[in-house]
C-alpha cells in the first residue's frame, strides 16, 4: 500500500492513537464492537472503513470522528 493512500495515512493515525492509549488491537476492537482481524486491515490500510466504523473507532479511541482525518491531505 502507498505511504501517501488515504486507507494508509487513516490506519497510520488510528494505530498512532491506539498506542498512545495504551490499547492493544484485541482492546480496540472489543471497545469498538468490531473484529480484531478487521483493525487489523484498517491499520495496515487494507480496508476501506465505512461510516459506521469510523464513527465507532472515534468512540473507542475517545476522539472526534474528524480527528481520525487529520493526517489526510
Amino acid at each position: 500500500m502507498p505511504a501517501h493512500s488515504p486507507k494508509f495515512l487513516f490506519g497510520k493515525s488510528i494505530r498512532t492513537l491506539r498506542e498512545e492509549r495504551g490499547y492493544s488491537q484485541e482492546e480496540l476492537a472489543e471497545r469498538a464492537g468490531l473484529h480484531r482481524n478487521y483493525v487489523g486491515g484498517i491499520e495496515r490500510g487494507e480496508r476501506n472503513v465505512g461510516l459506521e466504523n469510523i464513527v465507532k473507532l472515534a468512540k473507542a479511541l475517545s476522539v472526534k470522528s474528524r480527528d481520525l482525518f487529520e493526517s489526510l491531505p
